[in-house]
């Protein structure tokens, strides 16, 4: 029953993991280069990082909107490393809970993305206010485009659509 229930969970666990940092931003000034992580951290610790950078791009962000677009990368990097915290600890007690606990603890994961998601929803409603028309119609489309693939099964549900994807059409 341990090993189903491990590998039904599984699955979920990491559809959490990458949905927790499927979202958005970034400083434009270089962090300190911290400790190289190992394995699954440092690869989603690059992903977030690259998604954060691809928007920056995308959307053009201008010094004006440096104060919200940092507020809205450090939520994105916050969020990742707190879900990255708790997997990583789920995932060292899991052998040991009985599937009441199991279940309990995959239910604080759903909760912590849920509160997650609305730090990311106040920070980005921050952003999108100091946004260009241009900047929000490109915002659209990306943020729209993201959905997309989530619910038909992209090729990485986390990963930011191409640029000129996220342009919007001439008229």
């Amino acid at each position: 029953m341990k090993i189903t229930f491990r590998k039904a969970a599984a699955p979920a666990l990491l559809t959490l993991a990458l949905l927790s940092s499927a979202a958005w931003a970034q400083d434009t000034t270089a962090p300190a280069a911290p400790a190289k992580k190992a394995g699954h951290a440092q690869k989603h610790e690059d992903f977030v990082e690259k998604r954060i950078s691809d928007l920056h791009t995308q959307l053009k962000i201008t010094d004006q909107q440096s104060t919200q677009w940092a507020a809205f990368a450090d939520t994105m990097r916050d969020n990742a490393k707190k879900t990255d915290e708790a997997l990583k600890d789920r995932s060292q007690k899991i052998a040991t809970l009985n599937a009441d606990d199991a279940m309990k603890s995959y239910a604080a994961l759903a909760q912590m993305h849920a509160d997650n998601m609305q730090k990311m929803v106040t920070a980005f409603t921050s952003l999108y206010g100091v946004l260009s028309d241009e900047q929000k119609q490109t915002a659209d489309v990306v943020f729209r485009n993201q959905a997309e693939k989530k619910h038909h099964g992209g090729k990485h549900k986390g990963a930011a659509p191409a640029a000129d994807a996220a342009a919007p059409a001439a008229k």
